[in-house]
């Protein structure tokens, strides 16, 4: 059982197949989707992996988050979610899935929170009929009609369908076909709606109810971080050599590390100054009151 991934829903187009038919597509994003953690099943009971997307600034977080992700040397995420994955299905921390995890032809289960209506009435949040249009009703055709039983049970029962709040629901749908994927800018195309609006959050995974084709790669596809710290620095065609990329790629993972040590540690220190700044001001307030105090006192 492989990981899905976050993903950022962008919007809907359309594409057109070899045959010439067109075909409604969802343009889902990944935005530096990265493993944060592991889940053991010694420690915490089941095997899973702990994915988070989208960047986040470290100044809005509190101080446990931000040593929650220097300890993983990953960039603060703005979207964390779990996947229950197999043994054989875990991830190194720091890898970034790429776009390439699935394959075109595939299907996927998609889950997201739907987009809020607010308060609805029963035809539209339960599709009932509503009442005549014609002789005896009047001013009331969209009610719901009568709610409750006779004497006996005298009451209305728990979880009766009724007017009240629509959407805004965690919604998943099954077995959407993926029709392309593209690496470079991290987009997965997927055929259907996808539940939520325009830059919600989507899980992605592999779909329960249809087999798995062989060509997806396992335990998925993804790219080490010093791995790609050692591709941005690489440069443009002169490859290196076999031997200095090992060397390299150790170093810069060595630098980024440090890197996330000094920027854990920055904002430490800027949330202290923000203490002592904020203790300064109390005083210089109740310094303040004592002097409007004794004015008053004199006067």
């Amino acid at each position: 059982m492989r990981s899905g991934v976050v993903a950022q829903k962008v919007g809907m187009t359309r594409v057109f197949s070899e045959s010439g038919e067109h075909v409604p597509v969802t343009v889902l994003q990944l935005a530096q989707c990265q493993v944060v953690a592991h889940r053991s099943k010694d420690k915490n009971g089941y095997v899973a992996l702990q994915l988070g997307a989208g960047p986040r600034r470290a100044g809005n977080m509190i101080k446990s988050d931000r040593g929650y992700f220097a300890k993983a040397n990953v960039e603060p995420k703005r979207k964390l979610a779990e996947f229950r994955v197999s043994d054989d299905a875990m991830i190194p921390v720091g890898a970034e899935i790429t776009a390439d995890h699935f394959i075109a032809g595939q299907f996927v289960d998609v889950c997201g929170i739907s987009i809020g209506k607010g308060f609805a009435g029963g035809m539209k949040r339960w599709n009932f009929a509503g009442l005549r249009a014609s002789h005896g009703v009047s001013v009331s055709h969209r009610s719901i009609g009568g709610t409750g039983g006779r004497q006996d049970p005298g009451r209305t029962f728990k979880n009766k369908k009724m007017p009240g709040h629509l959407g805004v629901d965690r919604v998943t749908t099954l077995n959407l076909r993926v029709v392309s994927t593209d690496v470079e800018r991290g987009l997965i195309l997927v055929e259907g709606a996808v539940p939520g609006a325009k830059g919600g959050w989507i899980t992605v995974r592999d779909a329960v109810k249809k087999t798995l084709p062989k060509e997806v790669p396992k335990p998925g596809k993804f790219k080490l971080a010093a791995a790609a710290t050692a591709e941005d620095k690489k440069p443009e065609n002169k490859p290196e050599p076999a031997a200095d990329a090992a060397p390299k790629a150790e170093q810069a993972a060595e630098q980024a590390a440090a890197a996330a040590a000094q920027a854990a540690k920055a904002a430490e220190q800027a949330s202290k100054a923000a203490d002592q700044a904020a203790k300064a001001a109390d005083k210089a307030a109740d310094a303040a009151k004592k002097a409007d105090k004794n004015k008053k006192e004199g006067a």
